[in-house]
């Protein structure tokens, strides 16, 4: 029974992690992506300012979700990573630029606070690309020959993993321009709001465009997809997406705050939701189910045990960072 079970679970886990991640650290480099187009430094020091208490401890999702596919799902790890060693390696570069840019930022002079202005910018977009094409190349899937990676060094970099890092990064944007509503007030909140309705077109195409893409990649997902009765199902997915857009769109203009941001995020977990129902149930995209990449029960339980107790424990840290920094940015601050 535990051989059925488990693994389940643990895919659970790991797709929440890894989608806490991106929704958390999401805003944080949709910030940076937005840094040097907001108009005064003023501006850009509130932006600092309203990530800085929270920025860092994001990154533990992403620990928690690489480590749990590393011990849980040896196969997987042993073909995902070799896959796409070099977009992670630019990925994790972004985000030292990003991470040192924090750091300096808030002590720099005005000369070395456009270098760590730029360093802020650029490597959250990289990053962003980098993860983005990262989620491409996975969706896609990979060339093997038996149980191994043999689609050379360059195999994640295909026209598809270059559209879906170009949609990471309008999605990040949105998240970002969508916290800054949220968190700012005045000229800065302003001109969230402004780029807020231009980025959400932007965002919605971009779905549109891979949502129509990934049903070629394969003819299983088409088929999932299209073929009844799946298909007057799962069109609910599109549809709530639309919905969405257009209270998104509302939202912004009408004046609130947390709405635009909170319907970011339901845009988010549709796409998730998306690609969930495209690719289940492999954890290697068209070739290895879930339970098939599977460490032993044994291994599974041992591991449940801790993560029993890091996950409510990083849950509660996270909620409660962000309940004591709640509320509107008021006056820059050093960090």
């Amino acid at each position: 029974m535990g051989g059925q079970w488990l693994p389940l679970v643990w895919l659970g886990l790991i797709a929440f992690a890894i989608f806490m991640y991106v929704l958390l650290d999401g805003f944080v480099l949709g910030s940076g992506i937005l840094f040097s187009f907001v108009p005064t430094d003023h501006n850009r020091d509130t932006m600092m300012t309203s990530v800085a208490p929270i920025w860092d401890g994001n990154e533990t999702w992403l620990v928690l979700g690489a480590g749990g596919l590393f011990a849980v799902f040896p196969l997987a790890y042993s073909i995902i990573l070799p896959a796409l060693y070099l977009p992670f390696m630019i990925m994790l570069l972004g985000l030292v630029f990003r991470g040192v840019a924090f750091e300096f930022r808030f002590k720099a002079r005005k000369r070395g606070k456009r270098i760590w202005d730029r360093a802020f910018q650029w490597g959250s977009i990289v990053a962003t690309f980098a993860q983005g094409v990262v989620l491409g190349a996975f969706v896609q899937g990979f060339e093997l020959h038996g149980t191994r990676y043999v689609g050379g060094s360059f195999g994640w970099l295909t026209p598809f993993g270059i559209l879906a890092g170009l949609a990471l990064v309008a999605g990040y944007a949105l998240l970002g321009s969508t916290w800054l509503i949220m968190k700012t007030s005045g000229d800065l909140e302003s001109w969230a709001r402004r780029t807020s309705s231009h980025l959400l077109l932007l965002v919605l195409a971009f779905i549109g465009a891979i949502s129509i893409w990934v049903p070629f990649l394969d003819n299983d997902i088409a088929a999932r997809w299209f073929s009844l009765p799946n298909f007057y199902f799962l069109s609910q997915v599109p549809l709530f997406t639309l919905l969405v857009g257009y209270l998104h769109w509302r939202a912004t203009r009408s004046g609130t705050h947390v709405q635009p941001f909170l319907l970011t995020m339901a845009l988010f977990t549709l796409g998730y939701a998306g690609l969930a129902i495209s690719l289940w149930p492999n954890i290697v995209p068209q070739e290895i189910p879930f339970w098939e990449a599977a460490a032993t029960a044994s291994s599974q339980r041992f591991l449940l045990v801790g993560v029993s107790i890091t996950l409510p424990a990083v849950l509660f840290y996270t909620a409660y960072s962000y309940y004591v920094f709640r509320g509107k940015v008021q006056q820059p601050t050093g960090y």
